[in-house]
């Protein structure tokens, strides 16, 4: 529901939680680098290193998926 909201945190939150596997949540990078992404622009710095990490992880067509979905995000909301 924070997510929803705009909560850098809960974005943060979400990014760890797709790149390790918690919460319920399946390991799925794309989705990891979008919430990381989504933190990363509404203020968290340590979302960028996150984010660069993951992306090392990724193929340059999945890291483009992720970025079309964090914009079509923060269009939606």
């Amino acid at each position: 529901a924070a997510a929803s909201r705009g909560n850098a945190d809960a974005y943060f939150e979400l990014g760890v939680a797709y790149s390790t596997g918690t919460d319920g949540c399946e390991v799925n990078m794309v989705e990891a680098h979008k919430w990381f992404n989504l933190a990363a622009m509404k203020g968290r710095r340590d979302a960028i290193s996150m984010r660069r990490e993951v992306a090392e992880m990724m193929s340059e067509a999945e890291i483009a998926a992720a970025q079309r979905e964090a914009r079509a995000w923060m269009t939606a909301h």
